[in-house]
């Protein structure tokens, strides 16, 4: 079963498609919603995908694609097609002109504060947000954290970045993750498990690995991109 939003918005999607052979805008979407910010949309499309639903075109900023629709949509979408069959010709999808549309979508996720790429310090709860391309987010509900130290530089994660988090609980060996240790402090690092412990290791020979009890380290997220701003 989908939700009354999810059911909206693949309709509204599957209307577009087949009114014009393109995908509607993150504006749209919003608009056509009734919802206050982008990244709802957001969160409806990634539940979309995640059920298999639509699915986002590679390599194209704005383009998503209906793959199956909820039930009885299908044949109501039948019974519209044959009703305008006698008065009008349908647009095959791709065959219209496309419209201008903007280079990228950009929706607004929550910026939850600072996060160290160092010595753990508090992640910041607030009601600030970050406006970030669409491209650069998968499947998922997202979140920024403002990087704060150099021991992830060596992975290409300096002070002063966005960290682009997916919210997740758990994580692979390996992966970087939001590390909240001890209910207090989070810390972006790569996840080790060894021993029986938890192991968070810096990407800079300068730092240590810190190695804590299972219970004292809790994933918050894994690291899903980076925005970087040149001053």
């Amino acid at each position: 079963m989908l939700t009354r939003k999810q059911h909206e918005l693949i309709t509204f999607i599957q209307n577009r498609l087949e009114e014009s052979g393109i995908s509607p805008s993150f504006e749209e979407m919003k608009d056509a919603l009734d919802l206050k910010s982008k990244s709802g949309v957001h969160r409806l499309i990634s539940a979309l995908e995640e059920r298999g639903f639509i699915r986002r075109l590679p390599n194209r900023a704005r383009a998503l694609e209906v793959i199956r629709q909820p039930e009885g949509a299908a044949a109501r979408s039948d019974a519209r097609a044959a009703a305008n069959s006698n008065s009008a010709l349908t647009p095959l999808r791709g065959s219209a002109t496309p419209k201008s549309a903007p280079a990228n979508d950009v929706i607004e996720i929550p910026l939850h504060g600072r996060i160290a790429a160092g010595v753990p310090i508090e992640a910041l709860e607030g009601q600030a947000t970050l406006p970030v391309p669409a491209a650069l987010l998968g499947a998922g509900e997202h979140y920024a954290l403002e990087v704060s130290g150099d021991s992830m530089i060596e992975a290409g994660i300096l002070d002063g970045d966005y960290a682009l988090v997916r919210r997740t609980d758990t994580a692979r060996d390996g992966e970087i993750v939001v590390a909240l240790v001890r209910g207090e402090e989070a810390t972006l690092k790569y996840l080790r498990r060894e021993n029986g412990m938890v192991r968070l290791d810096p990407a800079n020979g300068a730092y240590e690995p810190q190695v804590y009890r299972p219970g004292e380290v809790v994933v918050q997220g894994k690291l899903a991109g980076l925005l970087r701003r040149y001053h």
